[in-house]
This record gives structure tokens, sequence and C-alpha cells, in this order.
């Protein structure tokens, strides 16, 4: 088998490259581990930037986001029995999309079967060689039997653990990664959530957030030891701590439902530069990581996909390579600035161990800044709503 890009990873970066290099005429084939259930109902991100959005629209993806994606214009926070609202709609002329991450996959899944694309599920790849030559090879399972994919291009869009990372030299990467000392249980209910808007909470007993994912269905999360199991947590549990900490008189109390998943999730920020070697390019979280905080994983990828499939498009269709080049510079740029936020919002709203009351009495300052002063709220609201994209052509 012979493709111009070899794509690993099935993820909304990888079935977004491929279908904006199917725009553009240059041919790719998507290798995907997990199996076609698995990738269309992961249930990660939900929140698109306004650049996000634009992106998506551009590339014919805006039809169901336009139809079912729920518009939020405020963020809530709360802290010291307060709810504090930044208007970031207001501030920005910019609002922030829940529409979450498998109706992406979904979407670009139908676009691919539309245009008689296939994506080779079940299909772990097995090595990479060559990326330092003008043909690299990807060798990958298919049915028990090892096969060999050339191509001119490779696209790292397999995720953390993903074996593309294994294909660049050592001492090529310089990693760059802080964990922190907790970490999130993740809560899904048949609940609507009492108003259409993010809510984070900053309490002694450690970070809460209120979200949604449709108009009945709820997500949350609460801060919770870095070692803790989902199993710890009854419902009663969950419930308990999340009016604990949601709770406050001036705004809607939490409704309670049924919950249907429950996980925990590490808190990390992690980058590699470059994000390219040879004929490899690395996009999404092969390349960078953020704490979920910020709502920036997500957007993050498809951002680094506004780069990388023109910079494919001037290669073929000019010549020129001088954006390919150029990629890992142009989107570290964006990428450091998301994690610095990310950080940014993960140390102020959440409860650190052993943290002193000096500190915890700042902190809680800080977030009244961000708050109620003018520049503080807008320096946020810019942030949230998102750094522009790359037009792609």
């Amino acid at each position: 088998m012979h493709t111009q890009v070899a794509i690993v990873g099935a993820g909304p970066a990888g079935l977004l490259l491929s279908h904006m290099l199917r725009l553009a005429g240059i041919s790719s084939v998507v290798l995907e581990r997990g199996n076609r259930d698995h990738v269309g109902t992961r249930m990660r991100a939900g929140g698109l930037e306004h650049g996000a959005v634009a992106l998506l629209e551009k590339v014919g993806l805006g039809q169901r986001l336009k139809d079912i994606g729920l518009i939020v214009e405020q963020t809530d926070f709360r802290f010291d029995g307060q709810g504090h609202r930044v208007d970031f709609a207001g501030m920005t002329q910019r609002c922030f999309t829940i529409y979450p991450q498998y109706e992406i996959v979904s979407d670009l899944l139908q676009a691919h079967a539309q245009a008689g694309q296939e994506i080779l599920f079940d299909t772990p790849v097995t090595r990479i060689t060559g990326v330092d030559t003008k043909q690299p090879r990807v060798y990958f399972l298919k049915d028990g039997q090892e096969h060999e994919l050339s191509c001119d291009f490779i696209a790292g869009c397999d995720g953390y653990h993903g074996p593309c990372k294994q294909a660049i030299p050592e001492g090529v990467l310089k990693v760059y990664e802080e964990n922190y000392p907790f970490a999130w249980l993740g809560i899904l209910a048949e609940v609507a959530p009492p108003s259409l808007e993010v809510a984070y909470s900053c309490h002694e007993r450690g970070f809460a957030m209120s979200s949604f994912r449709a108009p009945e269905i709820s997500r949350l999360y609460l801060q919770c030891p870095v070692d803790d199991k989902s199993d710890n947590w009854s419902d009663d549990r969950v419930w308990s701590e999340l009016h604990t900490r949601m709770d406050v008189p001036d705004r809607p109390a939490l409704i309670e439902g049924r919950i249907t998943q429950k996980s925990v999730t590490a808190m990390k920020n992690f980058v590699i530069e470059p994000m390219q070697y040879g004929q490899l390019f690395m996009a999404g979280d092969a390349a960078h990581i953020v704490p979920p905080t910020g709502a920036k994983g997500l957007n993050s990828a498809l951002a680094d996909i506004s780069i990388l499939a023109p910079a494919f498009s001037a290669f073929y269709q000019r010549g020129d390579r001088g954006p390919l080049d150029r990629y890992s510079e142009t989107a570290l740029k964006r990428v450091w600035q998301v994690q610095r936020f990310s950080a940014d919002m993960c140390t102020l709203l959440h409860r650190f161990p052993d943290t002193s009351e000096f500190n915890w009495r700042a902190q809680r300052e800080r977030l009244r800044y961000m708050t109620t002063d003018p520049t503080g709220a807008l320096t946020y609201a810019e942030n949230f709503v998102g750094l522009p994209f790359e037009e792609p052509a």
C-alpha cells in the first residue's frame, strides 16, 4: 500500500486532517487501533472555542453543530460562598459552544463514509521506520497479519501513549511535563443542569465544576486524590460533595439525577519540542496535553490541524515545503499560550494539599481580581474564548 500522508489515530485530529486533505485532493490512510464503536463514543472534551467552530464550518462540518450545539456566554466562578459571573461573550463578542467530541467524530466519520474513504479500524501500528527518509513506512496488524504502508509523510495523531513518538530517535525531543497532586472524578448524569453555563467552584474541600453535554445531560467534576478510584464514590457521596462545593445562596442548587458514568483523570501539562522530525509531524495529545480546567485539549488538537493541513496543501499544490518546515515553530507559539492559561486555571481553582493559609487566601484574591476587575475579567475572557486559529487555504 502507498499513500501521500499516513495518519496514525482516528480521533478528532486525525479524522479532521484526513478530511481536509481529501478536500485539497491529497490522499491519506487513517490507521486506528480501536474499533469504530470505541472511537465514536469516547466521552472526552465537550466545548469548542470560536475559532474551532469557524474551522469546522469552513470545511463543511458545521450543520449539525449549528443545529444541536449549545451556546455558552458566561462562566460562573463560585468561592467564599458567592457566585461571580464573567460575561466573556459580552466582552469579546465571541462565545463558547458545547458540542461533545463524539459528535465531531460522528460528523467526520459520516463525511468519510459519504466520500467512500475507508478508515482502518482495529489496526494497531507495530512499528514505524524511515521517518528521516523520503519514503517512511508504517507497519500495522490487520486480521492477524502484518502489513506495510509506504507514504510521503506521517501524521502522528495517536495520543500520549501512541507509537509515533517512539519513531523519533532518542535525544531529539525535549519533554516538558508537570504533574499535579490531585485528579478529577468525572461524572455523567441524566439530569438537566441548573442553567446552561459553566460553573467552577474553588472550595476549601477542593475544586468542583458543573457543565453539560446536552440540555438533559450534566457533566460534573470533583477534585479528588491522585490515587483515588471511582469505586470509592457512591452516588450519595458524589451528590453530597457536589452540593457542599457547588451550592451557594445566590445560585440555583444542583439538581440530582441518575449517574451513568464515573471515571478518575489525572491532571498534567505536557509538551514535546519539536513537534516534527523528518517526515513525521505530531498533533494533538501526541504532542501536548493540558489539564482540562481551561477546556483547551480538543481545541488545541484542532488548532494543530488548522496549521498542518494547509502546510501539506502548500507542498503538494505549489511545491512549497516552507510551511511544513515551520509547522512545529508555528504550532508551538499557540501551544505554549494555551499551556500557560491552562496551568494558571489549574493552580487558581484547586485546593493544593498542604497549602498555607496565606496562599489559600491569596488564591481567592486572585480569583476576585479575575472576576470583578475589568482588566482581570477581560484577560480571562480573551483566553477562554480562544486564541486565533490559522485560516486554512
